[in-house]
């Protein structure tokens, strides 16, 4: 979703990274050309996905079709469903769509991505597991302690896992002088991160993010590295240190918002800016919300309704973005 350096997507293929994950909308459709012109001479030797968030058959299988021109390849190896958390959101429309571009040879496995309600999302993948192939989930050490179950169920129930977000917001651009340079780069937490999420029964591989040439050679060495007790210790005071400012994406707080506020998602752009360093990214998220929602001002409400079991400062948080992306 992030990188936007060629060079680092074809080191990461030689040095024997195999799975490459992109989707239509990243870098309002960049992200695919530049991943498809990267690995173009590697295409075989690589698992490929891309991803939809079209709500039509007809939209889905034409996006479907771009990502494949722009990628440069006749296939997708995996073509998830993006972005859902609610049963209802898999629709007969959608596995129709995935159906018919495995009949057509234009896909080898279709799939799901979900960035929370994984309580209710993840029993209704694997009661789908005849139509889908794939789980794609946020997935980190920060998450409610029930998660690393629920992962190990689909797997159980033979479905694909691909854990996302494993670095729990990431902070990981931080620099020397940052008040949080010495918790998040010396010590090696986001290696840690990496680490929690290998080290899990039902995780098969991850997307971590590969930016640059210096991320991609600290997350090599979770290959070589196995989690240990220093790790959790670190990854326990990340926690104490993001506690405020990073939704778990438990959904507890899910439709408390009076003024229709989606809490989840607009936390989860502002993390897309500060965790992940892509102002650009968070905004353009934020300003696909619906008019009404984007004129929301949290100041402007007395008290605020919504309340998260996890500490993180909601109000403060919302206001903030609202700021910056407003």
């Amino acid at each position: 979703m992030l990188t936007s350096d060629p060079s680092v997507v074809e080191k990461a293929a030689d040095l024997g990274v195999n799975y490459f994950d992109t989707a239509r909308v990243y870098q309002g459709g960049n992200n695919e050309r530049m991943v498809g012109a990267a690995l173009k001479a590697r295409r075989k030797n690589i698992v490929l996905s891309s991803k939809s968030g079209a709500t039509t058959k007809q939209a889905a299988l034409d996006n479907l079709n771009t990502s494949l021109k722009e990628l440069g390849t006749d296939y997708l190896d995996i073509w998830y469903l993006h972005g859902k958390s609610k049963a209802a959101e898999i629709t007969d429309e959608w596995l129709e769509a995935q159906q018919l571009a495995k009949k057509e040879g234009k896909i080898r496995f279709s799939g799901l991505s979900t960035h929370g309600g994984f309580a209710e999302i993840i029993p209704a993948v694997i009661e789908h597991k005849a139509d889908l192939d794939v789980l794609l989930t946020a997935f980190n050490f920060s998450m409610d302690a029930s998660m690393p179950a629920l992962v190990e169920s689909a797997a159980k129930a033979g479905l694909g896992v691909v854990g996302m977000k494993v670095m729990a917001g990431g902070f990981r651009r931080a620099k020397p002088g940052d008040k949080v340079y010495d918790t998040l780069k010396r010590e090696g937490a986001m290696l840690a991160a990496l680490k929690w999420v290998l080290k899990s029964p039902g995780a098969h591989t991850t997307i971590p993010s590969i930016t640059d040439m210096d991320q991609l050679d600290e997350n090599l060495r979770s290959m070589t590295n196995q989690f240990n007790a220093n790790d959790e210790k670190l990854l326990a005071a990340q926690l104490d240190h993001i506690r405020s400012r990073y939704c778990r994406m438990c959904g507890q707080c899910s439709g408390q918002c009076p003024q229709g506020m989606p809490v989840p998602d607009v936390l989860r752009y502002l993390t897309y800016a500060e965790g992940y360093g892509q102002f650009t990214v968070g905004r353009e998220h934020f300003l696909a919300l619906a008019p009404e929602v984007r004129e929301v001002r949290c100041t402007l409400c007395p008290t605020c309704s919504v309340r998260c079991p996890n500490g993180v400062q909601v109000s403060q948080r919302l206001a903030h973005a609202q700021e910056v992306f407003a």
